[in-house]
């Protein structure tokens, strides 16, 4: 996902290195296990991870609403990996914001796991994390565009103005006279 223009690294966004660990589970786990830890940590989801580490599956609240609460399933026998979402999307620490927010709104989905190099699990992104991160690129992006519109039209502006000087001298010369 790495692309070649420049732009913000999600390792590069001091979100990365301030949030806590992701909580992570084990697909055999119950989901009231999950649970119990998402409301002690106010975590909106859990990361199912394999013995060395790496993502296969996230369990949300609303996968527990809809598929333990909804019909009446129990949270004590049903285990995680019965009501994961499998091979969810990843991101690599060098992918780029851009990109993975364009694809999180387009896709529909709100956390994306992201892995190092060797696809260990590292942290959760949000789309609220990016949120941060879109204002400031807008602002910088509408400054860009501001520029490039004066540039290209330097010429006429550069007329309109001296059009105008000379409008305001004549206004003041015409009004000494008088």
């Amino acid at each position: 996902m790495a692309t070649d223009r420049p732009g913000m690294r999600i390792k590069d966004r001091a979100e990365f290195k301030s949030k806590p660990r992701p909580l992570t589970f084990t697909a055999e786990k119950t989901v009231a296990e999950a649970v119990e830890a998402m409301c002690d940590k106010n975590y909106g989801s859990v990361i199912v991870v394999d013995a060395d580490d790496k993502v296969v599956g996230v369990v949300t609240e609303r996968d527990v609403m809809r598929k333990i609460v909804n019909t009446d399933r129990s949270a004590r026998e049903t285990r995680l990996e019965e009501i994961m979402t499998r091979d969810p999307r990843l991101a690599r620490e060098d992918d780029d914001v851009v990109d993975w927010l364009r694809i999180m709104s387009n896709e529909r989905f709100r956390r994306l796991p992201v892995v190092d190099a060797e696809g260990r699990i590292k942290a959760v992104f949000t789309q609220g994390d990016f949120v941060s991160f879109t204002w400031p690129d807008l602002m910088y992006q509408a400054g860009q565009m501001g520029k490039a519109m004066v540039t290209r039209n330097f010429p006429t502006l550069l007329i309109g103005g001296g059009v105008m000087i000379y409008t305001l001298l004549m206004i003041l010369v015409f009004s000494l006279v008088i």
